[in-house]
């Protein structure tokens, strides 16, 4: 047994002081076993625009009575009502607990309850008030009503071509032979057909509740620092990774909301790079973060929550070594970003320009298998390579001829002498619009110890420095 709530025309919701809008008369229990004379015109469905916030209140009604619901539209919900007569009573005792329940949250509904959820979908929209189909007798409550209901529960039908045929009502439409309909409308014309009759296309498909994975605590104190700290987040920490693990999911998003004494509200928010849901490990992600990004007073009110998204499903090989946890690399690069600071550790990433040594810095991600040449063997290694200095080192350069013919540096480790040979110059400039424009000249020294240098000469500066080493 099903029912099906419908908001009716004009609802509003009922706030201190304030009546229903007007719209729909109230009407009384109506029967559709009552005798009903063919022919007599029903109200032709139309189309009502609910008021904000309609869907949450009749979804918030159904699962008063049911955990089973689905929303059908943004104005009609769809419950299952098996078991309730042994809780509430028979069939019309049902339904007019429902109505006065929607009542009492300021919406006026219409509740239709049948075997079939088809069924008591179409009576609602097709009566007012309360309509009650006895399980089987579905076809015979159907038979009289308007064949313009049928717009409202599935494709939109060809209503010219049913009325050239002399169909006016849905029980006109079921009678005829289901070889006739399908020969002359096709599978379409079939499915009309058994939506006439109040049989259902699919099963119910329950909506499911959203869920809040989030734990608060109200200190008695104030507490300052983080060591203090660390046991509130312990705490919390403990029943949100079990909630998580019930319900099969990871934290996407780690936030943190504290609540200080001075009525501020502190909130940080920890993008993980993978699904996680151990405890120790976001508790030790937080704090480390709230290290690096501490309160600016006493807290008094400690609120985690976390963005939930379907958990890690991971096969490890026997062939090949298998890569650090997702919770150990987040630590790690929590650790270290406390340490260096926001931004300062991560993966290199090459960036679209021709500065010299340009790159950007992205959040580490370790690849998802390990690969199968960790050395890189596979690949063909370049011949020669360059040992970029990251900062460039100041030297001094004297020049014969314009090229340079003797290096000296003061960086210990590094060789300084006589110049055999030179390859360049190569100038490189850019950004002149920009204040870090560049505009030098470099070059490729051979020492006369064997030493292989790259060089560049700072046009606007005068100044040289040394880029790196050639292996």
């Amino acid at each position: 047994m099903f029912g099906v709530l419908l908001a009716a025309e004009g609802s509003e919701f009922r706030v201190p002081g304030s009546t229903f809008a007007s719209g729909e008369p109230e009407r009384g229990t109506e029967n559709t076993n009552a005798e009903h004379e063919p022919g007599t015109p029903n109200r032709e469905p139309g189309t009502w625009n609910p008021e904000p916030g309609t869907p949450l209140v009749l979804a918030a009604v159904a699962r008063d009575f049911s955990p089973r619901i689905e929303l059908l539209t943004a104005r009609e919900v769809a419950l299952d009502l098996h078991g309730l007569e042994r809780l509430i009573g028979d069939p019309p005792t049902i339904a007019a607990e429902l109505r006065r329940t929607a009542a009492d949250r300021g919406l006026r509904v219409r509740v239709a309850i049948a075997g079939t959820r088809t069924a008591a979908r179409l009576l609602a929209h097709a009566h007012p008030g309360i309509t009650i189909a006895e399980p089987g007798d579905e076809r015979r409550a159907l038979e009289h009503v308007s064949i313009d209901v049928l717009r409202v529960v599935g494709d939109e039908p060809d209503l010219r071509t049913l009325r050239r045929w002399g169909l006016r009502t849905l029980g006109d439409l079921a009678n005829l032979p289901d070889d006739e309909v399908a020969a002359r409308l096709g599978q379409v014309g079939v499915a009309w057909q058994r939506l006439a009759r109040g049989d259902d296309p699919r099963p119910l498909i329950p909506a499911m509740p959203e869920e809040r994975f989030e734990q608060a605590l109200d200190l008695e104190w104030p507490i300052e620092g983080l060591e203090p700290l660390s046991f509130v987040l312990g705490r919390l920490m403990e029943p949100l990774s079990a909630h998580l693990e019930q319900r099969d999911r990871g934290a996407a998003v780690l936030h943190v909301r504290l609540h200080l004494v001075t009525r501020d509200l502190h909130v940080r928010s920890l993008q993980l790079p993978a699904p996680m849901r151990d405890a120790r490990t976001l508790r030790t992600l937080a704090l480390l973060d709230l290290e690096s990004n501490p309160p600016s007073a006493a807290i008094d009110r400690v609120v985690v929550a976390v963005d939930p998204t379907p958990a890690r499903v991971v096969q490890y090989s026997l062939l090949t070594r298998p890569l650090p946890s997702p919770e150990q690399l987040s630590t790690l690069m929590a650790r270290l970003n406390a340490l260096m600071g926001e931004g300062r550790s991560g993966s290199p990433r090459a960036v679209d320009s021709w500065r010299p040594g340009a790159f950007a810095m992205q959040p580490f991600t370790p690849p998802d298998k390990p690969s199968n040449d960790p050395c890189g063997c596979a690949s063909p290694r370049p011949v020669v390579g360059l040992r970029r200095f990251r900062h460039p080192v100041p030297v001094r350069v004297r020049l014969d001829n314009g090229t340079p013919s003797r290096l000296t540096t003061d960086r210990r480790g590094l060789d300084g002498g006589r110049i055999d040979r030179c390859a360049g110059p190569w100038r490189t400039s850019g950004a002149w619009w920009d204040a870090e424009l560049w505009n030098r000249d470099e070059w490729d020294v051979t020492l006369a110890t064997g030493e292989t240098y790259r060089l560049f000469h700072e046009r606007e500066s005068g100044n040289w420095f040394l880029d790196g080493v050639v292996d």
